[in-house]
């Protein structure tokens, strides 16, 4: 039944209306299960999940659960847990000036109580839409029962002239005032021990207990918590009487396919309307840049435990239109296409997102970096031209004989950072052999994303050994593996 919160002001006019008290639970479930009969959508807005963890997650709700999403970091644990405020219903009533979001039916205050027993149906009652009934709450050494649960507050008592045995005293924490809403606590290991302690009692029976006050509230909320897997927490573990009392425990997971990551990616960004209207960036582009993410999370440079976040392409793809923009701006061009050479621009984005192990640390954040932009060029270039074989007869031809050909008998090709779209385009012009690879394998690609792809074949190579890229202070230059040292000879 939907009641107008516009016009119901009172205990009275609500229970003329025909409200019915509901737990948050169930009323997650009832508008869950309303969702699913639809065949609407019930996490807009998450890519990759919708064959494993949102069914899980739903599945967890009809079931009334408590739950944990455990999961490496970037992994949409957060998210995942204020859409769930849309299945709250839109509005709420509670009893006006309330703390705790007294259920106008069924008050568990003091002050609630007392109201309604003075006021009776003239008890003024408030309304409290869906959005206001999300908490949050950031697991940190620091955070205290106080700031959880409350605990007696000596300047109430005295304003009020209360003794300390008055439960009028009292200052009720961060959970007592998100009753009836969705109470998260992001990085559950973080939390100590000894505080971990104190929701036992929330959780199982709902109830709490302050400074010794024989004090029952039989508290309604949704928890969900968020957490690291505990191999990688070296802070700080779940205890395991709360892991028993978690109802349902959700692994989360990255994207398993480029397409999904270049989704996220896209939805993500924050882009100024300049970039989105006057960059063009390639499909092939935003696979390279995607790939960058998956080869982090393979490489024996990063530790595996601490995950590569799906923020590091977020930034990344912002860093990599920044590059371009600036660019197109220094050489007085209004539009621009996005080049594999801008990759560098990137590298900040990966160097603060990756955890290095030791190895890596040895070479080097900016070295890994590049590797790893390198090596995603490796895995891209087989689906757009043929497959350079690691191990190949030494007389054997190959596709790009011409190509290492055309290096061997000139001085070297140099892309500046600043050159024009012309003199860019130009210079790519200048290398025959590049326009016939493209012609034989990629012939339906459009000319604005052919440059892109003829710079992605050069840096194939480089990446497989058969030419070679030297990076100086004003851009890069490619050359043939051995032809200069053998003219030097």
């Amino acid at each position: 039944m939907k009641l107008d919160h516009t016009k119901i002001k009172t205990l009275g006019e609500l229970k003329a209306a025909g409200y019915q008290s509901k737990s948050i639970k169930d009323e997650l479930r009832t508008n869950l299960l309303g969702k699913i009969a639809r065949g609407e959508e019930t996490f807009q807005g998450v890519w990759g999940y919708e064959n494993s963890v949102i069914p899980e997650l739903e599945r967890a709700i009809l079931s009334r659960h408590n739950i944990n999403l455990l999961g490496l970091r970037g992994q949409a644990k957060t998210r995942l847990a204020r859409l769930m405020v849309q299945l709250l219903d839109e509005w709420m009533p509670v009893v006006a000036g309330s703390e705790v979001h007294d259920d106008p039916l069924q008050p568990i205050s003091r002050y609630a109580t007392e109201l309604i027993k003075e006021k009776g149906d003239k008890t003024p009652v408030e309304w409290i839409h869906r959005d206001e009934r999300f908490y949050e709450k950031l697991a940190t050494p620091d955070v205290t029962v106080a700031d959880l649960i409350g605990d007696v507050d000596p300047i109430k008592a005295a304003n009020l002239k209360l003794s300390y045995a008055d439960d009028r005293v009292i200052h009720f924490g961060m959970i007592p005032r998100a009753n009836r809403c969705i109470f998260v606590i992001n990085e559950l290991p973080d939390l100590q021990a000894r505080i971990q302690v104190a929701l036992f009692n929330i959780l199982q029976e709902g109830d709490i207990q302050i400074r010794g006050f024989k004090l029952r509230l039989p508290l309604d909320l949704q928890f969900v918590f968020t957490a690291n897997p505990e191999d990688y927490t070296n802070r700080g573990s779940i205890v395991t009487p709360l892991k028993d009392r978690i109802g349902s425990q959700i692994l989360t997971h990255y994207p398993e396919t480029i397409e999904i990551a270049k989704k996220i990616t896209q939805q993500e960004a924050r882009l100024d309307q300049r970039q989105s209207e006057g960059i063009h960036v390639p499909d092939i582009a935003m696979e390279v840049l995607e790939q960058i993410s998956f080869e982090a999370r393979n490489s024996e440079y990063v530790d595996a435990k601490s995950g590569v976040s799906a923020r590091m392409s977020i930034t990344a793809f912002e860093n990599l239109l920044s590059t371009a923009e600036r660019r197109a701006i220094k050489s007085g061009n209004d539009r621009t296409t996005v080049r594999l050479s801008d990759f560098m621009g990137v590298i900040p984005s990966i160097t603060g997102k990756i955890e290095l192990v030791y190895e890596g640390e040895q070479e080097g954040a900016g070295f890994v970096a590049e590797t790893l932009v390198e090596e995603a060029i490796k895995s891209i270039f087989p689906h757009y031209f043929p497959k350079i074989d690691k191990l190949q007869r030494k007389d054997a031809e190959t596709e790009y004989d011409e190509l290492i050909h055309w290096f061997f008998e000139g001085e070297g090709f140099d892309l500046l950072d600043e050159d024009t779209d012309d003199e860019y385009r130009s210079k790519l012009d200048s290398i025959a052999p590049l326009k016939t690879l493209l012609r034989q394998y990629q012939p339906d690609i459009s000319k604005e994303d052919s440059y892109f792809i003829k710079e992605l074949l050069l840096w194939g190579l480089v990446a497989h050994k058969k030419l070679s890229k030297h990076r100086f202070v004003q851009g890069y230059q490619f050359k043939d593996l051995y032809g200069s040292y053998i003219r030097g000879l």
